[in-house]
């Protein structure tokens, strides 16, 4: 089982550990140098877990003067000189910057990776 949660802003990914019987969670987003785990042996257990585990990191942050925030909206990729031309070429001719280009391009990956996800449940039910 492969799952997720959210908790003020904050989202953690979910699977089960049949071998040691228990739910683990994973706070994702953290950075590189961050990392939140929690485990449950029920749902009521693990929701509790990954909220104890969210108000601790809020509060140790707040302690060390680290401001929590969400993501900032910029990205910054490296791709070679070939590649940047063709983007920002393909950019100009649909009229459009590169970034809101790319914005376009990640959002159409993300919704056709869910219709993927939402055709292979509904086939499997079948």
């Amino acid at each position: 089982m492969n799952s997720a949660m959210e908790y003020k802003g904050f989202k953690a990914k979910i699977e089960y550990s049949p071998e040691d019987d228990v739910f683990v969670g994973r706070v994702l987003g953290l950075g590189p140098n961050h990392i939140m785990s929690f485990h449950g042996t029920s749902l009521k257990e693990l929701k509790s877990a990954f909220k104890e585990s969210v108000e601790l990191h809020l509060e140790l942050s707040e302690k060390e003067g680290i401001k929590v925030r969400p993501y900032s909206g910029k990205i910054l990729f490296r791709f070679n000189g070939d590649l940047h031309a063709q983007i920002a070429e393909a950019a100009a001719k649909a009229g459009k910057s590169v970034n809101q280009f790319g914005e376009e391009v990640f959002k159409a990956v993300l919704r056709n990776k869910s219709n993927r996800k939402t055709a292979l449940i509904g086939h499997r039910g079948r």
